[in-house]
């Protein structure tokens, strides 16, 4: 006979372990299983120093789990968003202040090692929590009563729900035969972290030239200088050339590519590339399976939508699980998990789309057509206001 698990989470990425958090702390038996060895210090190849900014709901959820206290001193807030249209011979900004709809920031950026460090600390407090890394799931079977689960260990669990958070490319996703819509926009995102001359005074700042946007987004002071993640989207040739130049060409393009905004930029970090598509999932779940993150979805990195509208999938995931325990991971539970969150998935996918082939046109029309949007809702302070609830998720 197999173990037996409330849930089993298949993927120990940062949605992977929230949901085990989350699961843990509501009193779930949690199996989380990730193929993929640890990375035991920041300085070795393979830490994931990229940032996510977590917006207003996100961090409240953070905190209702018991998490954000582990964090908040790792983060840096994000009271400001400016927008700096480089296209013409003028810098044009705009300004969009959380004050205007809120008493917060708009969120918190943090960089996804210290996320990652919080989550396994508390999952080491949570004894009904077991997190297995370097373990994948081979696997699984379903039917209506439960899901069976073979993992790489040889080890075979039972469980009532089968959590994917399994990536984009989901091998539970595609066993269980549920198509996803995918495309491909012909760019890659550059992170890594700067240095720079001018304090960010907590202004996440997005340059619009061609090609996809260039954003500074705030981190706490890096050896007592003000310091900013940047996510770099532009036309594959142009990032693989960004890749490979010496650190002092690359700060020079860096610098360049900004406008000077922040003035000199020192790059701190190594330089990491990832593909810019969307994605959407046909259906959140299967047989006695939810799909979660990215293997629901897949937005490009502009507006910070991506790990918040993961963490809303484990929210709403949870409440479900919480209002009726005996019933987790039946067919009513998933469908209503799944009616309550494609939509707002698909809303994200197509309107961050959108942004994204606004913002990579090239041209002088292209160029005037941006800055005339750009005026247009930060003028009309009705419009202005219902964009950022609308970014934040909260309307």
């Amino acid at each position: 006979m197999g173990n037996y698990k409330d849930i089993i989470i298949s993927g120990g990425g940062i949605a992977g372990l929230s949901a085990a958090v989350a699961f843990g702390e509501a009193g779930f038996e949690v199996l989380c299983v990730d193929p993929t060895a640890p990375v035991t210090d920041r300085t070795n190849q393979g830490a994931d120093l990229r940032t996510t900014a977590y917006l207003q709901p996100a961090q409240a959820f953070l905190q209702k789990i018991g998490l954000w206290p582990l964090l908040a001193a790792h983060s840096a807030p994000l009271q400001i968003m400016r927008i700096v249209d480089a296209a013409g011979e003028v810098l044009v900004r705009k300004d969009f202040n959380a004050a205007d709809i809120s008493d917060t920031p708009f969120g918190w950026n943090l960089v996804n090692w210290d996320m990652r460090e919080g989550l396994l600390t508390w999952l080491d407090a949570l004894p009904n929590v077991n997190f297995q890394p370097g373990v994948s799931t081979t696997s699984s079977q379903t039917r209506s009563t439960e899901a069976r689960v073979n993992l790489s260990s040889g080890e075979r669990v039972f469980c009532k729900m089968l959590i994917a958070a399994d990536g984009r490319d989901s091998p539970i996703r595609h066993a269980a035969k549920i198509r996803a819509k995918r495309t491909d926009f012909g760019q890659l995102a550059l992170s890594f972290a700067v240095n720079h001359d001018t304090p960010h005074e907590n202004i996440s700042t997005e340059v619009h030239k061609a090609g996809g946007p260039f954003t500074l987004v705030p981190l706490p002071d890096f050896k007592g200088k003000p310091s900013s993640a940047v996510v770099w989207m532009d036309r594959v040739s142009a990032i693989r050339k960004m890749q490979s130049i010496p650190t002092k060409a690359f700060n020079a393009a860096i610098t360049e590519r900004s406008a000077s905004v922040l003035g000199q930029l020192e790059v701190i970090t190594a330089r990491t590339a990832w593909p810019i598509i969307s994605q959407l999932s046909d259906h959140f779940f299967a047989e006695r399976t939810a799909f979660i993150a990215e293997a629901a979805h897949v937005v490009p990195p502009i507006g910070a939508q991506g790990l918040n509208l993961s963490l809303g999938d484990i929210e709403a995931l949870l409440d479900l699980a919480k209002a009726a325990p005996a019933q987790i991971g039946e067919a009513e539970m998933l469908n209503r998990y799944h009616k309550a969150r494609r939509p707002i998935a698909q809303s994200r996918v197509l309107g961050v789309g959108a942004l994204n082939r606004a913002s990579k046109a090239e041209g002088p029309v292209a160029a005037r057509a941006r800055a005339l949007g750009l005026d247009a809702i930060h003028r009309i302070t009705p419009l202005r206001h219902q964009i950022m609830q609308l970014g934040l998720g909260i309307r």
